[in-house]
């Protein structure tokens, strides 16, 4: 058994294909012709994202504040491990993504960092650098 996607519903679809896509580096992949909702899915490898857009029939867009959890991603999130962590970070700040968190030291050979989606959902990137990281620092907001 694995995850094979996650799905979130947004506000805007178009400004969540554009986060997905610039930001985040994500290939948008056709859906079944029998999708007749409003939604885009993307794939990043074997896993897929599902955006859906908000509707009478759909769950709310957005998460709950996680408050200052959200910095060390104390809260529902999604994480997506990439090879190059300052790459992705740069790639962030071109596309005006304020980071809420790191990077930081996961303290077993991971940095990551948390950021939002347009519609507030916490992502994570993360890196696996192998570093010794035995002096990280107390995880806790």
């Amino acid at each position: 058994m694995r995850i094979q996607h996650s799905g979130l519903v947004v506000s805007d679809l178009e400004r969540s294909r554009r986060f997905f896509a610039e930001a985040l580096g994500l290939e948008e992949v056709p859906r079944p012709p029998n999708f007749t909702f409003a939604g885009t899915w993307f794939r990043f490898g074997d896993d897929e994202i599902h955006l859906l857009a908000e509707a009478d029939t759909t769950g709310r867009a957005g998460a709950p504040d996680a408050g200052a959890g959200a910095a060390f991603g104390l809260a529902n999130h999604l994480a997506f491990e990439v090879d190059d962590l300052a790459a992705a970070c740069a790639r962030l700040a071109e596309n005006g993504v304020a980071l809420v968190g790191g990077p930081m030291p996961r303290g077993d050979g991971v940095a990551q960092v948390f950021f939002h989606d347009p519609d507030g959902h916490l992502l994570e990137f993360f890196e696996r650098t192998g570093e010794d990281q035995t002096d990280a620092p107390e995880r806790a907001p």
